[in-house]
C-alpha cells in the first residue's frame, strides 16, 4: 500500500466488547458482546431505543470509553496504545471524528463559530491560520453554511445551526469515518432532514466512512445502507438497511418498524430530506 493510500485509510475493529458500568459486575452489561468494523467505505446505521447501548458501543470505537473486555482496534492497533503517544491521538483523531447531540456545552461560548471549526485544523493538521481560515471557508461552503454565520457566537443561533457548526467542526479535517450520535434527534424534523441529507452528501463526494447511531429508524434508514438494530446492549438484527427494512426477522425490529407506519413526522422527513 503507498503511502497517500495508507494516510487516506481507516478502520475501526470493535472485537467482542462489553462494557459495564456496575463495578461490581452485579448489573446487565451496557454493551455485550458486540463485534463490528467501520471502513472508509462504510455507511452504517445503530438503532435502537434508549439503554440499549448504541452510544455506548460508538463512544467505545472513538476512543471516549474503553471496553471492559474484548478490544477496539484502529488499522489493526490496539486503540488505547494508539491514543496513547501524543502522535498516536493525533492521527486518530485526524481520520476518525465524533460528534455528538449536545452542542452547545462542545462549544467555549467565549469564542466564535469560526474560532471552533478553525481549532481542529490548527492542532491536527499543523495548518497556519491563514491555510486554517481557508479550509473553514471552503467546509462551510461544502456544507452550505453561510460564511457570515461563523462569525456568530454559540449562543446566537439555533440549535440547527449549532449543530451545523459540530458536523462542520469534525469535517475540517477531512476525516475518513465520522461517528454521529444522536446529532439529529433533539431537532425540528424540517431541521433533520437538511442536516441527513447534507451529511450524506458530504460522505458520499468524500469516500468518508459513517457511522450514524439514533433512537429514530426513519433518519437512520434514511442515511445507512446498512442497519444495525440493538436491545439491552445485544444486537437482534443487522443487515442491509432495504432488507432489515422490507423484511424484519426479529419481532423488535418489526415492532420499530410499525411504530412509525403512517407517522406524519415521517412523511415530512422524507419531504425535507429531498428538498
Amino acid at each position: 500500500m503507498s503511502g497517500n493510500l495508507r494516510a487516506a485509510y481507516a478502520e475501526i475493529d470493535a472485537e467482542h466488547v462489553c462494557k459495564s458500568f456496575d463495578r461490581r459486575g452485579s448489573g446487565s452489561p451496557a454493551v455485550d458482546d458486540i463485534s463490528m468494523k467501520v471502513t472508509s467505505s462504510s455507511a452504517i446505521g445503530i438503532v435502537g431505543e434508549s439503554g440499549s447501548g448504541k452510544s455506548t458501543l460508538v463512544r467505545m470505537m472513538c476512543g471516549l470509553l474503553s471496553p471492559t473486555t474484548g478490544s477496539v482496534r484502529y488499522n489493526g492497533a490496539e486503540l488505547n496504545g494508539v491514543l496513547s503517544s501524543k502522535a498516536g491521538r493525533r492521527e486518530f483523531r485526524s481520520k476518525v471524528q465524533y460528534v455528538a447531540q449536545d452542542t452547545i456545552s462542545s462549544f467555549d461560548p467565549r469564542r466564535t463559530l469560526r474560532d471552533a471549526v478553525r481549532l481542529p485544523a490548527v492542532r491536527l493538521l499543523g495548518l497556519d491560520n491563514k491555510a486554517a481560515d481557508a479550509r473553514v471557508d471552503e467546509t462551510l461552503e461544502s456544507l452550505e453554511i453561510h460564511p457570515s454565520m461563523a462569525d456568530r457566537y454559540p449562543s446566537e443561533v439555533s440549535g440547527g445551526q449549532r449543530q451545523r457548526f459540530s458536523i462542520a467542526r469534525a469535517l475540517v479535517v477531512r476525516p475518513r469515518i465520522l461517528l454521529c450520535d444522536e446529532v439529529v434527534s433533539a431537532l425540528d424534523v424540517s431541521v433533520q432532514g437538511a442536516i441527513l441529507n447534507m451529511l450524506r452528501r458530504y460522505c458520499i463526494e468524500s469516500e468518508c466512512g459513517l457511522v450514524f447511531v439514533s433512537h429514530g429508524l426513519p433518519a437512520t434508514a434514511f442515511i445507512a445502507r446498512d442497519l444495525v438494530v440493538m436491545r439491552n446492549g445485544v444486537i437482534v438484527e443487522q443487515g442491509s438497511t432495504d432488507d432489515v427494512v422490507e423484511r424484519p426477522q426479529d419481532p423488535y425490529t418489526a415492532e420499530l418498524l410499525d411504530a412509525y407506519r403512517g407517522d406524519e413526522a415521517v412523511e415530512q422527513l422524507a419531504v425535507a430530506a429531498a428538498r
